[in-house]
């Protein structure tokens, strides 16, 4: 059967950095795990919000964090220098609960602060 990650999270950009983002994940579409994508059914205002929600397998947690990882380094698209920004948890079947930040143009994974520990349950 094997290990799972249950991955939750959400991606906060604009209207240009959504577009490049999509085309990353169309770049790695695969045919499982990207259907874990998707966007509100209409925007609402000025920020544009990508979410990810699925229970993946352990082999795929890099196939996903790479993607993240790319679409944290889509640059700023306009003069407010706003870069894509999100917070991500990866809960592992036997290993707790992890954050993965986007923020600043990067990824950064770290152990969930003990507030997200209900999650593990």
């Amino acid at each position: 059967m094997g290990t799972y990650v249950s991955v939750r999270g959400w991606l906060e950009c604009d209207e240009l950095q959504l577009a490049a983002a999509r085309q990353i994940i169309s770049s790695r579409q695969d045919d499982r795990y990207s259907d874990g994508w998707g966007t509100p059914r209409r925007h609402v205002n000025w920020t544009h919000y990508l979410f990810y929600g699925a229970d993946i397998r352990e082999s795929a947690v890099d196939w996903l964090v790479d993607q993240i990882g790319e679409m944290a380094r889509i640059p700023a698209s306009d003069a407010d220098g706003d870069r894509v920004r999100g917070l991500f948890l990866a809960t592992h079947e036997t290993g707790g609960t992890v954050e993965w930040q986007v923020r600043e143009g990067g990824l950064f994974i770290s152990q969930a602060g003990s507030g997200h520990r209900y999650l593990d349950e």
